[in-house]
């Protein structure tokens, strides 16, 4: 499946200092998919890197042709989330 990035999740990829690489393999590979609101659902993987766990997060309008990415992050707090991995 091909996807489209937005500008918005452009900027907040190289903000947050992640890499495509990274985030498409959450896209391709993800350990989960859950909805979110209407249309958009959260691709999730959980990925060790220098010996400690981080959550990623790339949210994704399906409702779009290719599907949209809006945004992407990762997190160190997988707990919050651990009953979605």
């Amino acid at each position: 499946m091909e996807f489209l990035f937005s500008k918005h999740a452009l900027e907040q990829i190289h903000y947050r200092r992640l890499s495509l690489e990274s985030v498409e393999n959450v896209l391709y590979s993800p350990d989960v998919v859950i909805p979110d609101i209407e249309g958009v659902v959260v691709y999730q993987k959980l990925v060790v890197e220098n010996n400690k766990s981080y959550l990623y997060r790339v949210f994704v309008n399906k409702l779009k042709t290719p599907p949209l990415i809006i945004t992407a992050y990762k997190t160190s707090k997988t707990e919050k989330y651990e009953n979605q991995v």
